[in-house]
């Protein structure tokens, strides 16, 4: 089945006008997006993650400009049509009613500010549907209360007339969930939707993100600095550094295979019960300051692996396999050549390993399941889909941990043995318009 692409940024630019001169936020960003996947961007505060996703709902800062770019959103219209919108030519209107909500929904770090502390969120949910589609409120209320038993708000009838105040911080991130799913939106923009909430529910958030996306077919753009958050929902990883992707590939290739030294320092900086270091990594220095021109690779004061060329000219993308590119002059041909750290490659190893015995027993577990089937059906019972299995734990024994809740390198391992089992034979992710260096 071919894959449907949806989005495709291309050279996106923006800049902000500030009292101390101009700051050049984002330089150059191209990525595209397909239908039902997840792209997640990573990187520090300041690197323009955010700032690339709010040009898409049209909601940048009044003091910003859009220098260049196209976003290319494509989506079908009332009456079934195909439709192709540069989303960065359209006017503040024509997002408003066209795209804003309707096609493109957004969840946001913190609802407590993002919520309406004067309104019951049962309301908020509604409001998105009578401003679009004109539905009466007793079809809206309905369709809110549904959301809300969707997203797993307990007694929803009870919490439809709450105010946000009168909520816990997970159940109110529920209700921004259920406001951005409210008019059916094929693209679902998550600005680090559970840093401000404890591990626990960060787990239930996430894994129904995913739930619902698997459900609706949602397509999905990840911002997050929190790599074990990425190895839990990504299929592709945009790194950005200082206003620029800087490495781009799958899940996989990123945690596994990173060729870019930023990336190296991001993985290495992931707490590990198993590393032989006692302190945590922390990359040296710190972001540029784009208030000036960058000269070279942005990241070249920083890196210990930087060569002479880092310092005058910016590298370009250089492609290590049809879906992974990396932005650094170590994979010149003429460069020397350097691997991850040691440490890393140690872990590394300890990940691949994992994802091996997981596949193993997911493979056992498939089998078990299937024989256990095939035995009923012969013998003439009926066998229900949550019976083919064995019921989860509410704890893991020898552990505090609830079951089902992963360390981020149990993450990482768990989608690498699904994609082992579903290997993808497609195109790059960052489309025709990729620039690749050479000699």
């Amino acid at each position: 089945m071919a894959r449907e692409r949806i989005l495709s940024i291309r050279d996106l630019a923006v800049s902000f006008r500030t009292t101390a001169g101009v700051v050049h936020a984002v330089r150059g960003v191209s990525f595209d997006l397909y239908r039902g996947e997840t792209v997640a961007i990573v990187g520090e505060s300041g690197s323009g993650k955010s700032v690339t996703a709010k040009t898409l709902m049209g909601i940048s800062s009044r003091n910003s400009t859009i220098e260049s770019g196209t976003e290319l959103f494509t989506y079908t219209d009332e009456k079934g049509q195909k439709v192709t919108r540069d989303i960065l030519k359209m006017t503040t209107k024509e997002i408003r009613h066209e795209i804003n909500g309707r096609r493109i929904a957004m969840v946001f770090q913190d609802p407590m500010t993002s919520l309406n502390p004067l309104m019951p969120v049962g309301r908020q949910i509604m409001e998105g549907m009578i401003w679009h589609y004109h539905t009466p409120k007793e079809e809206a209320a309905k369709k809110a209360l549904e959301l809300m038993n969707l997203v797993g708000i307990t007694d929803a009838e009870k919490r439809f007339k709450n105010y946000p105040h009168q909520l816990s911080g997970g159940m109110r991130q529920r209700i921004v969930i259920a406001i951005a799913l409210a008019c059916d939106p094929d693209l679902l923009i998550c600005d680090e939707p559970t840093t401000a909430l404890d591990v626990t529910i960060q787990a239930k958030i996430l894994e129904l993100i995913r739930k619902i996306q698997k459900e609706r077919q949602l397509s999905v753009i990840y911002i997050t600095h929190d790599l074990g958050v990425v190895a839990k929902v990504a299929d592709y990883v945009n790194v950005m550094y200082a206003g620029r992707i800087i490495e781009s590939g799958t899940v996989d290739e990123i945690f596994y295979d990173a060729k870019h030294p930023y990336t190296w320092g991001l993985l290495s900086a992931m707490p590990d019960l198993e590393t032989d270091d006692d302190r945590l990594y922390a990359i040296p220095g710190s972001p540029p300051n784009l208030l000036y021109p960058v000269k070279g690779d942005a990241f070249a004061p920083r890196n210990r692996y930087a060569l002479k060329i880092d310092s005058r000219v910016e590298p370009p993308m250089f492609r290590v396999t049809d879906t992974h590119y990396a932005a650094t002059w170590l994979l010149h041909p003429k460069a020397p050549k350097i691997g991850m750290p040691e440490e890393l490659a140690k872990r590394v190893k300890r990940l691949l390993k994992d994802a091996e015995r997981l596949e193993e027993g997911r493979m056992s577990a498939e089998a078990i399941a299937t024989g256990a089937m095939a035995g009923a059906v012969a013998e003439g019972r009926e066998v229900s889909a949550d019976q083919s299995a064995p019921k989860e734990m509410t704890e893991e024994p020898g552990t505090n941990k609830p079951a089902g809740m992963l360390t981020p390198e149990e993450a990482v391992a768990t989608r690498s043995a699904e994609n082992a089992s579903r290997r993808r034979k497609h195109s790059s992710p960052c489309g025709d318009g990729r620039k690749e260096g050479g000699v």
